[in-house]
């Protein structure tokens, strides 16, 4: 089900030039080796590239409000449906007065729209093979070039993007090149320097990710349930505990001035568990 974004917005990090930040991404979970599971999820190629997985795989896509690492929508399906499929169902918890962040796997001209026609500002990196021809350049480098879809033959339907470059220097390691596409087009309010800043924030998808998938469910730990009605249970008693626990720590935060991101997930957890009883068969955080 679909959530209105964080009532918290004092708490520094959730927004940035008064756009809230939120991210989209997509990951996947092992789930119990059964006959049911495997029909309805697939199972992936391992990285021979011929023999299948030793379980059946479901796919997740989240949005996510940076700032807090609430998970304010998620879509659920089997490995066989590709990320930008299930990404794409997303906008419905998208408008106005966000600004939502992607890696360069999910540009494409279809997905592009589908979130700026909820009103939302997007900031996402491009493949460094994308071919982005310059159809004007602005006063600060970045350029605007057209871009269609892949089914767009003879391109008469474009979409008009704004493209920001720069590098990312590491500590011992050569640079890294970077491209953005955006719909922040005004270079006088938005300068190609700035957007850098926020798209950072990308990573703390991957964030929650390990916070669901490593310290809540268990490393490794593979979802028990031998049926697909109950591995979808499970995931959602999953995410509603992790919500709980993030919302708790976002009110926390605000009220000290603290960025919610920057607090230990797995101290909450640990007290979480420690309140609950466990009994045989019970669900525990």
């Amino acid at each position: 089900m679909p959530r209105p974004p964080s009532r918290w917005a004092p708490s520094p990090g959730c927004f940035w030039r008064g756009l809230r930040l939120l991210a989209v991404d997509a990951t996947c979970g092992d789930v119990a080796d059964s006959p049911a599971n495997e029909a309805a999820s697939g199972r992936p190629g391992n990285s021979r590239g011929h023999d299948k997985s030793c379980f059946p795989q479901v796919r997740m896509a989240c949005l996510i409000e940076v700032g807090t690492h609430l998970v304010l929508d998620a879509e659920l399906a089997g490995c066989r449906t590709g990320e930008v499929t299930l990404v794409n169902r997303l906008p419905r918890s998208c408008g106005p007065g966000r600004l939502i962040l992607a890696d360069r796997e999910f540009l494409g001209v279809p997905l592009w729209r589908a979130f700026t026609d909820s009103g939302a500002d997007l900031l996402w990196r491009v493949p460094a093979n994308r071919v982005l021809p310059v159809d004007r350049i602005l006063r600060d480098g970045s350029w605007l070039p057209r871009t269609h879809a892949a089914g767009d033959r003879t391109h008469t339907d474009p979409v008009t993007v704004r493209v920001v470059a720069y590098q990312l220097h590491g500590t011992g390691r050569a640079a890294e090149d970077y491209r953005l596409v955006t719909t922040l087009s005004d270079a006088r309010r938005c300068p190609a320097r700035q957007p850098a800043a926020p798209y950072q924030e990308r990573w703390e998808a991957e964030a929650v990710f390990a916070e669901l998938k490593t310290h809540q469910r268990g490393a490794r730990t593979v979802l028990s349930s031998k049926t697909p009605d109950g591995v979808v249970q499970q995931i959602w008693a999953h995410l509603l505990v992790h919500h709980a626990l993030r919302e708790l720590m976002a009110r926390t935060a605000a009220t000290r001035g603290l960025d919610a991101d920057r607090i230990s997930f797995t101290d909450p957890l640990r007290s979480a568990r420690r309140s609950v009883t466990v009994t045989p068969g019970s669900f525990s955080p």
